[in-house]
């Protein structure tokens, strides 16, 4: 009698087990994106990146689950842009400063005053031809591109005078290895030195170069302003991101989940934005309190750096980026004369 009732004790126990493991089959996602990023679970992107993944759930009804994985925990971002391309990663959201070396167009944003300081006419220019063609342009790397993100604008700083356009004449800035931010600084007056990131509050502190550009956020966080004395919020680059995922993981999507992934990572830019002001204004008042000297440009002084600037940068980026480049510009002057006349 005993044995009996172990034996049927043991059946149950086996029948529930199944039984657990037939639900987690049934409840488990049918397409699992593990996508990686630079930032930390604290900033913006991250904050943003779980609220996508939660719509994208609750609207595929579990089909598709994004697993995140903030702060370079899967390598640095050469290292998940090439996993990307390849398949060990199906998604990262990649600065465009660290894509240029795998699609020559995406490099059009480092042309100063690309994007209209209007957040309205910006996001128009996002989602509109230039953007739509912008992101097609990364197909023949090997990614999927399906939406780009605002992250911020960069800022001059120097330990020598920012009071006036005319004061960058001569000095010297830390630039990524980008000849387009070389004809940028070029036509300031000012002369451009690629350096390592790594290497900057060293190189600012020991005078080998003048000043830099950089996001506030960044300015406050890598203590850039313990070793500058001027700051100028000139906004003049746009920091964007780029949402790529591995073509072959998305092309096994059906239609309707890859159109409710693209207009959920569209939807949530508006929240983005308004958590990344945040972030530039509390950092503003972060360098401010440190007693640095900060100047605010205002709208006559960017337009006149914008026209110092533009078309240099521009006949750089064209030079680079080749016919790809030229139709891409060709699109932008369009779109933005619309914009913002």
């Amino acid at each position: 009698m005993k044995i009996r009732k172990i034996i049927l004790l043991l059946a149950l126990v086996a029948f529930g087990s199944s039984g657990f493991l037939i639900n987690a089959d049934v409840n488990a996602a049918e397409f699992t994106a593990k996508i990686g990023h630079l930032e930390s679970a604290k900033q913006p992107r991250h904050q943003t990146l779980e609220i996508v993944a939660d719509l994208v759930k609750k609207r595929t009804n579990g089909a598709v689950e994004f697993k995140l994985f903030p702060s370079a925990q899967l390598g640095n971002a050469r290292q998940m842009n090439e996993g990307v391309q390849i398949g060990t990663l199906e998604g990262t959201v990649s600065p465009a400063a660290f894509l240029g070396g795998f699609n020559s167009a995406i490099s059009v944003l480092d042309i100063p005053y690309l994007l209209p300081s209007n957040i309205d006419q910006a996001r128009k220019l996002r989602a509109g031809a230039f953007g739509k063609a912008l992101l097609k342009s990364f197909d023949a790397s090997g990614f999927t591109a399906v939406g780009w993100w605002p992250n911020g604008f960069k800022n001059f700083t120097s330990n020598k005078s920012l009071e006036d356009i005319s004061a960058f004449k001569g000095q010297r800035f830390r630039v990524m290895d980008s000849k387009i931010l070389i004809e940028q600084f070029n036509s300031l007056g000012a002369s451009a030195i690629a350096l390592p990131f790594g290497e900057l509050y060293t190189s600012l502190q020991n005078g080998v170069v003048d000043g830099q550009e950089n996001p506030l956020t960044t300015i406050r966080f890598m203590k850039f302003y313990e070793v500058q004395k001027n700051l100028v919020v000139s906004e003049h680059g746009a920091m964007e991101d780029i949402v790529l995922f591995n073509p072959s993981w998305w092309s096994k999507l059906p239609e309707n989940y890859q159109n409710i992934i693209r207009a959920t990572f569209k939807e949530v830019i508006p929240g983005l934005e308004k958590r990344g002001i945040a972030g530039q204004k509390a950092a503003l008042d972060h360098i401010k309190k440190s007693g640095i000297n900060v100047r605010v440009a205002g709208s006559t002084e960017r337009m006149k750096m914008r026209d110092m600037m533009f078309d240099d940068a521009k006949k750089a980026y064209i030079e680079r980026a080749k016919d790809t480049g030229s139709a891409l510009m060709s699109l932008y002057g369009t779109e933005y004369s619309r914009l913002t006349k």
